[in-house]
């Protein structure tokens, strides 16, 4: 699994889940637009299920172009089914290179998307 698919799912990056309308989704990507020109702090990071990343303005109107598009919305839904705060008796530090050995930050998270973990 590719980390990108998390870190740059449109829906982390914009804040909202899958189930949000165009409209929201239309009115969360203006509103950030809008933080990220005043340069607020608060919208210059977005949560993932890998932990936090940097959003720009860019990558605001890439989500939001992405999410316009049937076909891509349906391809991004599929990658943002899981929840973008940390488990609650998972600490984010728990985030590790994919490189590494051992279960991952979510042990859970192949029964959360309905496939089977490798043994």
């Amino acid at each position: 699994m590719s980390r990108a698919r998390f870190v740059e799912n449109p829906f982390y990056i914009l804040g909202v889940r899958p189930s949000c309308t165009r409209a929201e989704m239309e009115r969360e990507g203006q509103k950030l637009l809008g933080m990220l020109e005043l340069g607020l702090p608060v919208a210059k990071k977005y949560k993932t299920p890998l932990g936090e990343a940097e959003r720009t303005p860019e990558m605001v109107r890439q989500a939001m172009a992405e999410l316009r598009d049937p076909n891509r919305r349906l391809l991004h839904e599929l990658w943002a089914q899981l929840p973008a705060d940390p488990l609650p008796d998972e600490p984010a530090e728990a985030v590790r290179d994919p490189g590494q050995a051992g279960p991952g930050p979510w042990p859970a998270a192949p029964t959360l998307l309905g496939v089977e973990a490798k043994k």
